[in-house]
């Protein structure tokens, strides 16, 4: 076998040369991320005559998502302060090259969510804000030229967690009860009350019912549902009667719901440029399916189809409905993008937005599926090193955050380095994941270092048993809720793991519910208190300690690296701080890297390299050698 040249954690980790494509609405112009000073900023070029690309935004944090307005000449982005998730919304104007992108919520200590553009109110943008109150959402309306605010609605309930509006009729709120379910609301400007319209079970949606959606005339509301099913399926609610119809519907899979916890990625629901109309519906299984819902659309998703054999993932179109800038998921070959005109069937290449690796170089990722212990069948992936035989590897057991998330076929550069230094990859969609229907994910209730731990040791096991995995070199490693996984797989079953790393993982779980950021806390009713317990109560709260890392420290003596971001405000950089401290006091060895200009994601490039780079040294000092295959 020939091995893969060896990659650097730079090439991996490095800024993709351009991504995230998106058309103007005219159509003349097409907006992108590239880096500027190692940054990722707003970049735009011409459809027609190509190469002429300029900058227009110099921020020196990257950029993770921006929206065109229905005026091509205003551009909207959001970004956050050093990490604390506080977003403020900015405008930039194409018209004035040289002027800056001007905040337009400097609003201390608030943040941003939920921006929409509604089909009904052109030159409008809407979102929620807790500008008010840190613990509560009002909606505003944006005039985006003048800059202009209005409240639209003032949030009376308390807790809300979004409003909902389409620029026609009354606008929707959402907020979760004291009970932990989620109540649907028709606001009453002129009254200023509002009137229930559903109630929806907190447990089968532990973070907010989605996808939710106000219907471009305003008269109904698209969501995710399980009535009926046990697969999270598209229907709409008539506000008037409270009555649920199906919409669409797919027979294995989940609606693809990824967006709730990344809102870059694509969203479930495809919505017409021209007329704000659902069009197209997205599910996700081993790997994505799109459902057309409108014939001219099923004959530009048939031919889109054809230019990648990768998943479609971002779309945008010009208003004509002719012009299109697609992107798409592949396991080795991430997010190629190209431009199609319908009217013409022209199709071309725009870029690959990492163009420096090469995907015969990639590990192909695998799809497989692991019966846990008793019986339930865990979906996973496997990715295996090129040019290696896959005997007796070292294992590297990467597990996602929420825990109300999901790993899914694609790229993953921190999977494509770890299989390029020769270790085997495995990635366990343990029970309490999403996207595998209402009962494997309400399987994980009370079961945080119970069932859902075991469901990893188990798919350790099966990689040994299937000869991939040497049992003595085997490491954990994970982020948010993938770094708790860790702490626990260390002080659980030390056992079993030969390294471990957690990055903002939680050490602490009552600690970490009790401070939780008050733009938080009306949900934790809903999925933490749910899944693990209510710290207030005595008895849970004990059950929590139990059932937390910081509890069994003296159990420790597997090697530990702990990566924390300052400004975390979801995993305090206390529940780092003290499992190091405890750790330390025993005399264990423990390495310790601290972020001061991160959050509870690690966005900055050097940052980024930094910390895969500590993470490849450590492995490697505790694995051993994997690319000779010994």
């Amino acid at each position: 076998m020939t091995l893969p040249k060896t990659i650097s954690v730079e090439e991996f980790f490095a800024p993709p040369v351009r991504s995230r494509a998106s058309l103007s609405p005219d159509g003349t112009k097409i907006a992108y991320l590239a880096p500027w000073e190692n940054h990722l900023n707003l970049w735009i070029e011409s459809v027609d005559t190509p190469g002429d690309a300029r900058r227009v935004t110099s921020e020196d944090r990257n950029l993770l998502s921006y929206h065109w307005t229905h005026d091509p000449r205003w551009l909207l982005y959001t970004r956050d302060q050093g990490g604390d998730e506080n977003q403020h919304l900015y405008r930039v104007d194409l018209e004035a090259p040289d002027a800056a992108a001007v905040d337009l919520t400097p609003f201390p200590g608030a943040r941003v969510t939920d921006l929409r553009l509604p089909a009904a109110r052109p030159g409008t943008a809407v979102f929620s804000a807790n500008s008010r109150n840190p613990a509560v959402f009002d909606l505003f309306e944006l005039d985006i030229a003048t800059g202009e605010l209005r409240t639209l609605a003032e949030n009376t309930q308390g807790g809300a967690t979004t409003f909902l509006y389409s620029g026609s009729g009354d606008p929707f709120t959402l907020h979760f009860t004291d009970e932990g379910d989620l109540q649907l609301s028709r606001w009453n400007e002129t009254t200023r009350t509002s009137r229930p319209v559903a109630r929806f079970d907190g447990a089968d949606h532990p973070l907010g019912v989605h996808p939710l959606e106000v219907t471009a005339d305003g008269d109904g509301v698209l969501f995710g549902s399980y009535q009926g099913s046990d697969r999270l399926r598209l229907a709409r609610l008539d506000p008037a009667t409270g009555e649920e119809t199906e919409v669409d519907s797919h027979p294995r899979y989940d609606l693809d719901t990824r967006s709730l916890v990344f809102p870059a990625l694509p969203s479930p629901l495809i919505f017409s440029r021209r007329t704000g109309e659902l069009i197209g519906v997205r599910y996700l299984g081993e790997r994505s399916v799109i459902h057309a819902l409108d014939p001219h659309f099923a004959e530009v998703l048939e031919n889109l189809g054809q230019l990648s054999d990768g998943d479609l993932a971002r779309i945008s179109s010009d208003e004509s409905e002719q012009r299109w800038v697609v992107s798409f998921t592949h396991d080795r070959d991430p997010g190629a993008t190209y431009f199609y005109d319908h009217a013409s069937g022209e199709s071309r290449l725009l870029f690959r937005p990492r163009g420096h690796l090469d995907p015969g170089q990639m590990a192909p990722m695998t799809p497989v599926t692991i019966t846990a212990r008793d019986g339930l069948a865990l979906p996973s992936h496997l990715t295996l090193p090129i040019g290696i035989e896959p005997h007796r590897l070292p294992l590297a057991l990467l597990v996602h955050g929420g825990p109300w998330d999901r790993d899914s076929w694609g790229f993953n550069p921190a999977v494509q380095l770890l299989a390029n230094r020769g270790y085997a990859v495995l990635q366990v969609n343990f029970r309490g994941s999403t996207g595998y229907g209402k009962s494997f994910m309400k399987a994980g209730i009370g079961e945080l270092a119970g069932t859902m731990h075991d469901d990893l040791i188990d798919g350790v096991n099966w990689a040994v048993e299937q000869g991939y995995a040497d049992p003595d070199r085997v490491a954990i490693l994970g982020a948010s809720y993938g770094g708790y996984a860790a702490l626990v797989g260390v002080t659980f079953t030390p056992d079993v793991f030969a390294a471990a790393v957690d990055i903002f993982g939680v050490s602490d779980l009552s600690a970490f519910m009790r401070s939780q950021p008050e733009f938080v806390r009306p949900a934790l009713a809903a999925n933490w208190y749910r899944w693990v317990g209510d710290p207030a109560d005595p008895q849970q709260e004990a059950d929590m300690l139990a059932r937390s890392p910081i509890s069994r420290v003296d159990q420790v003596r597997t090697p530990l690296l702990i990566a924390q971001g300052a400004n975390d405000a979801r995993v305090a950089q206390a529940e780092s701080d003290n499992m190091v401290r405890a750790l330390q006091e025993r005399g264990i060895p423990v390495e310790y890297i601290l972020m001061a200009d991160e959050g509870h994601s690690v966005e900055n490039p050097e940052n980024v390299i930094a910390l895969y780079g500590a993470v490849e040294r450590f492995l490697g000092e505790h694995l051993g050698p994997g690319r000779d295959g010994t």
